[in-house]
């Protein structure tokens, strides 16, 4: 699949107009009903490429636009959660410098 084209599995006259929030691919076993012992199978099936992982990223993004972005009556949710990620988001990049920071009681 090049950049910008539609997927390999996508045939308008099967699926209608095109969703990017849907895997058009072969349907497979949620991951809530895959067996302990079956994991490493199931595993073994996902598309772990580069194009595998961003299209999967790309339709996480699609479906939680959908959800939260999109309908007519917008909450606050969504600004919450891009909050609160960019917020981890943050923590988590400047961790190294604030370690050095702590407030350590120390017993003599």
């Amino acid at each position: 699949m090049a950049w910008g084209e539609y997927p390999a599995e996508y045939n308008p006259k099967v699926h209608g107009p095109y969703d990017p929030a849907r895997f058009y691919g072969k349907a497979d076993t949620a991951l809530a009903n895959v067996k302990l012992g079956e994991l490493s199978a199931w595993v073994g099936r996902r598309n772990m490429s580069v194009g595998g992982i961003t299209g999967g990223i790309s339709r996480a993004f699609w479906r939680w636009q959908h959800k939260y972005l999109q309908p007519k009556k917008v909450g606050i949710a969504p600004f919450v959660q891009v909050t609160v990620a960019s917020m981890i988001f943050f923590y988590a990049l400047n961790y190294g410098k604030m370690k050095h920071h702590r407030n350590h009681k120390h017993h003599w």
